[in-house]
Formats: C-alpha cells, structure tokens, sequence
C-alpha cells in the first residue's frame, strides 16, 4: 500500500504563496470580513478578522481550493487552456458557474450564515473584489475573486458562532 502524500505544510505555503504571487494580502480580506461583521459584533477589530482568516486558510480543503482556481486562471490568463474553456475563463463568462462552486466548497465548511455572507459581497463587489473584477489589467481573476468572497464569508461565518457563544457563556442571552 502507497503511503505517500504532499505534506501538509508544503501545501498550506504554496496556498498562501499563490495568493501573494496574485497580489492578495491577508489585510484585504480581513478588510471584507470587518465589512460583513461590524454590524453585528461590537467591538470587532482588524486583528479579530484576520485571525479569523488565518484560520480559515489552514483548511486543506481551503488551500486545494484556492490552488486549483488560482492555477485555472494562470493558465487562461496565459492563454493555456482548450476552447471554449479558454474563452469562458478568461472573460469571466457570466453563465459559468464553476468558479462559485469551486468557492462554495469553502463555505461548505462554515454554514449557511456563510453562504448568504458571500452572496452579498459577491453581489457587492467591494474593497478587494472590485479590483480583481477589474478586466483592464490582463489578469484573469475568474476563480480567485469567488474565492477570496469565499474565504472572507468563511471567516465572517466563524466569527458570528464565536461571538454567539461568548454572548451564551457570559450568559447575555436567555
């Protein structure tokens, strides 16, 4: 029986690598989740979110995630992949769906406040996200936007069970 596998470690810094090579940072993400908490948590702060996300990114399935779709738009971008393939990826084609499913796994991990959360900002496209909807760079964002929404829901969703069950251990609720 093959026991071999990538390490856990060695997948977790290429996750976090790719997001870097594409120009993400943590903070902008944290900048989404503060977006879609503030309302709802007192007191919440930058540091709060982007512990949230950090987390988050320490799924596997995260990082498989934000690996395959980074890499789908590397090659689009580049021009790699066979029609209509191509086309649709690179335009970010409307009917193509498979870049929110693929951001659908990470929410899948984190409940439906999740997914109603990444809805809005995909809907939205605020802070971060309108920058990689923006089509005049030349880059294809196609997959990384979905999962920069997503992971941002994620830990958004995260942060709303928390505060709830600190609400219930300090016993403000009945």
């Amino acid at each position: 029986m093959d026991h071999s596998f990538v390490p856990s470690n060695e997948v977790q810094n290429a996750a976090m690598q790719a997001l870097q090579e594409r120009g993400i940072r943590i903070e902008d993400i944290a900048e989404l989740t503060m977006f879609l908490q503030k309302a709802y948590i007192p007191d919440l702060t930058m540091q709060d979110c982007i512990e949230s996300i950090e987390h988050v990114l320490k799924k596997r399935e995260v990082q498989h995630a934000l690996l395959t779709g980074i890499e789908l738009d590397l090659l689009a971008e580049n021009g790699k992949l066979s029609a209509p393939l191509q086309q649709l990826i690179k335009q970010d084609e409307s009917l193509y769906g498979i870049d929110e499913i693929l951001a659908l796994s990470i929410l899948n991990l984190y409940g439906s406040i999740s997914f109603t959360n990444y809805g809005y900002v995909d809907k939205l496209k605020t802070g971060i996200l309108q920058e990689l909807n923006d089509k005049s760079s030349g880059k294809v964002h196609a997959f990384l936007d979905d999962l920069v929404g997503a992971i941002a829901a994620a830990a958004s969703s995260r942060l709303a069970h928390r505060y709830r069950v600190k609400l219930e251990g300090d016993g403000l609720l009945s």
